[in-house]
C-alpha cells in the first residue's frame, strides 16, 4: 500500500480522496516528524493506520469544515510548505488561487520570512494551475 507522495517523489500531494469530499495530505513513508508537525501545525489532522507491517500517516483537512474552507485551508498551507523547502502538489480540484496569493503575502510580512530561500510568491503556476515546487534542499 503506497501513497500518493511515495509515487509521485514529493514531500506533499494534496488532493481530494475519490468518491468523498475529504481532502488529503500525503507525505513519503517515513516522512520526517518535522514534516508531519508542520501539516499538524497548518491546520490538517494526522491519522494513522497501524498494520502489521509499516504504520500508514496521512493528513486530512478537518470534516467539519466546509468544501470551501477545506480548499482555502489547504491551498493556504502550501506557501509555507515552499518557503520550508518541500516538494509540494496540489491538484486542481484543491487549489483555490486567492487563498494561495493571501497566504503567500502574509507569509511574506512575517519576521524572519526574508530569510527563506524560496517565497511562494515567485513560484510559477503550473499549466495545470498549481504552483511549482522548488525542490527539496
Amino acid at each position: 500500500m503506497g501513497n500518493r507522495a511515495d509515487d509521485e517523489g514529493t514531500d506533499v500531494e494534496i488532493y481530494i480522496k475519490p468518491l468523498t469530499d475529504t481532502v488529503h495530505a500525503d507525505t513519503p513513508t517515513d516522512a520526517p516528524e518535522k514534516l508531519l508537525a508542520l501539516l499538524d501545525s497548518l491546520g490538517f489532522e494526522r491519522k494513522t493506520l497501524t498494520t502489521a507491517g509499516p504504520v500508514y500517516v496521512w493528513h486530512e483537512v478537518p470534516d467539519r469544515l466546509t468544501k470551501a474552507e477545506k480548499k482555502r485551508l489547504a491551498t493556504s498551507a502550501v506557501p509555507t510548505l515552499l518557503v520550508a523547502g518541500y516538494l509540494v502538489n496540489i491538484t486542481n480540484a484543491v487549489w483555490d488561487a486567492a487563498a494561495y496569493q493571501e497566504a503567500a503575502e502574509a507569509l511574506r510580512h512575517q519576521p524572519g520570512a526574508a530569510a527563506a530561500p524560496h517565497t511562494a510568491t515567485t513560484s510559477v503556476i503550473q499549466a495545470h494551475g498549481s504552483p511549482a515546487t522548488p525542490r527539496r534542499r
